[in-house]
């Protein structure tokens, strides 16, 4: 072991975590420095506060959490995670601006009148408020967080899970003590409000000056062209354009086929979004410690089974609130295994896969969020056709024959294309 080598041990104090990955560049690095370059370098980095533990960590997550919870647009978030990278300066406040921006456009939209004022405003300038505030805590994750960045991502999609039962029981609240425009006024004041202390803990660990300067994400993107960043994406459209169909039409169809009242309908959606936040949290972890491809076929083989067996063949309301449980435990899950995906992608362990040039794992998340929203997008008229004429209506048992059958069948299916990147392993194309 040559002397600067020893020096990184003995320099590096209890208390920072260098990660190995740090160390490894420190080590690399000194073929080429002396000792007192390697002094500086290393006394830099243990200045800086811990990876993957200690209060700033926790902190930075927590804020991560709930500027996840009050919500995200999809598709623009790699074209924001690119301003990011080429102006990191001001990415340090993309989450106070993008904040006051979503305030601004809710307190505007209780002003609207007709249905394309409140598309234009909640449906598409909030949710790219929502975006600029949402995608610094992409950005900074990889900073704070090595070792348990699985758990990371899991433990911040959790919290669209928590939202989406927390949020719409307090709007209904709102909207019927005070009406639909005091409503608006009093969560747009809510989100300014929260604009700041958020933005005060969406924070980058490593100074401007300490980063990587000119990351080469602009000029290396042969990676969204390749074989296995496609299958991936592919699997992920198809995952999404199934997803989000049991959260619309859960309610309806818990009412028209056992005609129990509102509140019982809307737990279906509020159970999803319950196991969704268990799961998240869980497989999370998971990603830290397995390959990527069995997680997801865990994920696919849960939320398929519970899509085909639990919701298809059940007769009964307390069937439907056990398949909302399980679906939205494995499928609401399915987010967190993406560090896994942008580790392989980032990370590839075969020459045919290789880049050439460094790749931004940030915006492999970021395409994956775009894929997402595609998927999201194509699965409204998608179920406008899967329930068009109440296809098998009467002529089969449990849901398939509730008119939700060819729904459900989809659901089922598009979980398994999910997880089909097991399968694409063990056949040798992945």
């Amino acid at each position: 072991m040559s002397g600067p080598e020893v020096e990184l041990n003995v320099l590096v104090p209890n208390g920072s975590a260098l990660g190995n990955n740090n160390t490894a560049t420190a080590i690399e690095a000194s073929n080429g420095q002396d000792s007192d370059d390697i002094h500086i370098q290393i006394t830099r980095e243990s200045s800086l506060p811990p990876k993957d533990t200690g209060k700033d960590a926790w902190l930075f997550l927590a804020a991560c959490w709930a500027v996840e919870a009050l919500g995200v647009m999809y598709i623009f978030t790699p074209f924001v995670i690119a301003l990011c990278r080429l102006r990191p300066r001001w990415a340090r406040w993309f989450t106070a601006a993008g904040l006051v921006a979503a305030s601004l456009v809710m307190a505007l939209s209780s002003f609207c009148t007709t249905v394309g004022q409140l598309i234009a405003t909640q449906g598409v300038l909030f949710g790219i408020g929502g975006c600029f505030a949402y995608c610094p805590s992409i950005l900074y994750i990889d900073e704070w967080f090595d070792r348990r960045k699985g758990m990371a991502y899991g433990i911040m999609w959790s919290a669209a899970g928590f939202g989406g039962v927390v949020l719409p029981l307090l709007l209904e609240f709102l909207l019927s003590a005070y009406g639909f425009q005091t409503a608006l006024h009093v969560w747009a004041v809510v989100l300014f409000v929260l604009s700041i202390p958020l933005s005060v803990f969406v924070k980058p660990r490593l100074p401007v000056s300490q980063r990587p300067e000119n990351r080469p994400f602009a000029s290396n993107m042969r990676y969204v062209l390749s074989r296995r960043f496609l299958l991936h994406q592919a699997a992920n459209i198809v995952q999404a354009t199934g997803y989000f169909l049991p959260g619309v039409y859960l309610p309806s169809y818990a009412r028209t086929t056992f005609g129990v009242s509102t509140m019982l309908s809307a737990l279906t959606v509020l159970l999803v979004n319950i196991a969704a936040t268990l799961g998240s949290v869980i497989m999370g972890c998971m990603t830290d410690k397995l390959a990527v491809t069995t997680c997801l076929v865990l994920s696919a083989i849960g939320a398929s089974v519970a899509a085909l067996v639990l919701w298809g063949l059940t007769s009964t309301l307390a069937g439907v609130y056990a398949f909302c449980v399980v679906y939205g435990f494995f499928a609401g899950c399915y987010t967190s295994i993406w560090p896994g995906i942008m580790r392989e992608i980032a990370s590839p362990k075969d020459s045919d896969e290789d880049h050439g040039q460094a790749v931004d794992p940030s915006l492999v998340f970021g395409w994956l969020c775009a894929g997402r929203g595609i998927g999201n997008v194509a699965s409204g008229p998608l179920s406008n056709l899967l329930i068009h004429g109440r296809p098998w209506l009467g002529q089969t048992i449990g849901g398939y024959g509730s008119g939700y059958g060819s729904l459900i069948v989809y659901t089922g299916i598009s979980a398994v294309v999910g997880g089909s990147a097991f399968f694409w392993r063990r056949l040798g194309v992945l």
